[in-house]
């Protein structure tokens, strides 16, 4: 364990500006979250008629859990179901960031070659994301307790939430010592993540496997009751969980000599085949997996979004403040077409995550050394970069079309909501463009691209809801766009989005083209 803390400076620093970030903005989301549910349910009555349509609603309770009582705690730990998912995710993706993908880079190398023990970097990896999980739960505790609501049932929420990090935590780090790559490592870990959410809504929609949800740790998170009488023990299985998986990724480590893997790698072909003779069909081989799994969840996630659709007009027949609401996130028009227009802006920002993470893979075959040998020979930067942007442009309008006919179907539409969800492509488009800019002109900080994507998000959600000055607003591009289903389609700013993508993704080219690669 020596240089341990030395590592963890090196950690901290190196994620000074990232982890900051999610840390605050998906800290002000419950705040925005229980803004909107006092300004929508203002008295006893609103409530309870929220709870009798939603309580036994198997959809609802898919998606965002059991709902233990009709109170402004209950309806907002509620409606922050879906939030322990977002920080497991980021949880596991840090760990293994700091391990794995240090250890493929030769990074990790370099570092063990100094006076630091064999399991310093996995113990600084994994101490400074449980770190920054705790303050992530103890500034949602501070800022919802803030707002007048008992402070008990606002720190059982944010500690719930960071019991959910420290377990994720360390199943990234068991992942980080069984796959050869980065990629395998964060395929592991998000199958994980999945199967606990899936054991989770099993258990909380099936009265007679209620124990089901026992098995997952984001039912921890739930069952830790905020608001509705504290179970304050549960913390207790996540911690220890948690010990178990981290004492397990240090004895798997002690297992295997470094830049090895657990799991033997598959051999390739001798030769390669004829359809990989160019960047784009390279960048196919890539990408290909990425693209699948945003399909998939994102298909996933529309069939429950489509099938919540079917009782929105039933739930707010009688609130008109929550239909209010639902205006301002998804345009005007009738209460069903604001809650689809909404959901398909929630998409658009989803899919702008995978727009995002395609073009990244730039800045990643730059950093790990695997791009400078193939731009030496025939194929251009410019080539090879545009093979890449082809997937964050062309698959992220594939991802948008597979999701709107996914939802529709759900909805009973059929395919009718696909046009509503391309119209949120121009954005995700001035995503991938950004990201490209970044790449050519500030390699170093290509990561703030996910910075952008927080930052129109935190804007198109909690902003919107909150009723923030239009001008800030307009600083996400998701804003200009036409709420489809329902609102009226402008050929402007589709133009104006467009053009802004292309100058940003054209300017990142030309820098890439002239500056010196790689850039460490």
């Amino acid at each position: 364990m020596t240089g341990t803390w030395s590592l963890l400076r090196l950690v901290l620093r190196r994620d000074r500006l990232l982890m900051p970030l999610w840390i605050v903005c998906l800290a002000v989301a419950p705040m925005g979250y229980l803004s909107s549910i006092k300004a929508a349910y203002p008295d006893a009555a609103a409530r309870q008629h929220f709870y009798d349509l939603n309580a036994s609603s198997a959809t609802f309770v898919v998606r965002n859990g059991p709902l233990y009582g009709s109170s402004v705690g209950n309806l907002l730990a509620w409606q922050c179901g879906f939030i322990p998912v977002v920080v497991g995710l980021i949880a596991l993706l840090t760990v293994v960031r700091h391990t794995r993908t240090e250890e493929e880079a030769g990074r990790r190398e370099l570092t063990g070659a100094t006076v630091v023990g064999r399991h310093a970097g996995l113990a600084a990896a994994v101490i400074a994301t449980c770190g920054a999980c705790l303050v992530y739960g103890l500034l949602v505790g501070l800022g919802v307790a803030a707002q007048g609501v008992p402070a008990a049932g606002a720190f059982a929420l944010g500690l719930g939430f960071s019991s959910v990090g420290w377990v994720f935590a360390g199943v990234g780090a068991v992942a980080a010592q069984l796959t050869w790559g980065a990629g395998g490592a964060r395929g592991i870990g998000i199958g994980g993540l999945v199967l606990a959410f899936l054991l989770r809504a099993v258990g909380d929609s099936s009265g007679s496997a209620g124990w089901v949800a026992w098995l997952s740790p984001i039912g921890w998170a739930h069952r830790m009751r905020p608001f509705a009488g504290e179970q304050w023990w549960v913390l207790a299985p996540a911690v220890v969980f948690t010990g178990v998986l981290v004492v397990s990724a240090v004895a798997l480590s002690a297992r295997r000599d470094l830049g090895a893997a657990l799991l033997p790698a598959r051999l390739g072909r001798a030769s390669a085949k004829a359809s990989l003779r160019s960047p784009l069909a390279l960048a196919w081989r890539l990408q290909r997996g990425t693209l699948l799994v945003w399909t998939v969840c994102l298909a996933l996630v529309g069939l429950l979004m489509g099938g919540v659709g079917k009782n929105v007009a039933e739930m707010m027949r009688d609130n008109q403040a929550v239909s209010d609401v639902l205006s301002r996130l998804g345009g005007g028009g009738a209460v069903t077409d604001a809650y689809l227009a909404g959901t398909m802006t929630l998409f658009g920002l989803a899919v702008a995550g995978y727009a995002v993470q395609a073009t990244l893979k730039l800045r990643a075959e730059e950093a790990a050394g695997r791009a400078e040998p193939l731009l030496a020979t025939a194929v251009g930067r410019i080539g090879w970069a545009f093979a890449h942007l082809t997937f964050a442009l062309a698959g992220s309008a594939f991802v948008l079309v597979v999701t709107g006919w996914a939802t529709g179907l759900a909805f009973g539409s059929g395919a009718s909501l696909v046009p509503a969800a391309l119209a949120q492509l121009p954005a995700v488009w001035v995503l991938a463009g950004l990201a490209a800019l970044l790449i050519g002109f500030f390699p170093r900080f290509a990561a703030a691209a996910w910075g952008l994507l927080g930052a129109f998000l935190l804007l198109s959600l909690v902003g919107t809801a909150l009723r923030w000055n239009d001008v800030v607003l307009g600083i996400s591009p998701f804003q200009h766009l036409a709420r489809l289903p329902g609102g009226t389609f402008s050929v402007a700013p589709v133009i104006w989005l467009v053009a802004i993508a292309l100058a940003a993704g054209a300017g990142g080219l030309a820098a890439l083209r002239r500056r010196d690669m790689p850039v460490g």
